[in-house]
């Protein structure tokens, strides 16, 4: 089909193509011509009476091009043709789009999980872990991670926690884990919450220091 006559196909109004089918009809592995065809029956509808003397003067196109396009839209598993009995009792062969659906459904659902996945992989949590171990995490560890993050755990606690990690000598997720999970009970959730938790503790045990009696401790116990 020339460009000439898709644009007419267009002003006729027998066809309308959504945007999103229209970026991704090279997906599908058909022509455009074919493409073309396969759109104007899904503005049919699911399951379409074979009629392709209408879809040749819908479309604009000789008899036999039609008939091409469904042999090789049907071939491509986008489409089936099954005779089926009508309203009326009498068996039609019938055009169903369901396979179209099936494939299109799996295209939208790989560009969910891709971009899910995008996501995750731009996040700095994984570039600082990455970086602190000098390897990259291994599957177990890539899920480990993910589900901080999934479960809404602030990014710059994480990052907290393998420092803690790191000042302690421990390259180890499950340590890191087991931080956060120890900061979780302690209400702690967010980098000033450490800090305030820390600031404590050294205050703490400042006054245990200066509680302590300097002339017991400085006394010789084996001199006695």
């Amino acid at each position: 089909m020339k460009g000439s006559k898709i644009v007419e196909v267009f002003k006729d109004g027998n066809i309308v193509i959504p945007l999103y089918f229209l970026k991704r009809y090279k997906e599908f592995n058909v022509s455009m011509d074919e493409f073309i065809c396969l759109m104007y029956l899904y503005n049919l509808g699911n399951m379409i009476v074979f009629d392709p003397k209408k879809f040749s003067n819908d479309l604009n196109m000789d008899l036999m091009s039609i008939m091409g396009y469904i042999d090789s839209l049907s071939e491509k598993k986008l489409i089936r043709v099954e005779v089926i009995k009508n309203e009326k009792g009498i068996m039609e062969e019938t055009l169903i789009l369901d396979d179209f659906y099936n494939k299109l459904s799996l295209i939208t659902m790989d560009e969910v999980v891709s971009e899910e996945n995008r996501n995750v992989e731009d996040s700095t949590i994984f570039e600082v872990i990455q970086k602190e171990f000098g390897r990259t995490l291994s599957p177990m560890e890539f899920e480990i991670s993910k589900a901080w993050l999934d479960n809404g755990m602030d990014e710059d606690l994480i990052k907290e926690a393998i420092k803690e990690a790191s000042f302690n000598g421990v390259s180890n997720l499950r340590y890191i884990d087991r931080i956060l999970y120890e900061w979780g009970k302690n209400n702690i959730k967010t980098v000033q919450d450490v800090e305030k938790n820390r600031n404590k503790r050294r205050v703490e045990k400042e006054k245990i220091d200066d509680d302590v009696d300097l002339d017991i401790v400085d006394w010789n116990w084996f001199d006695e």
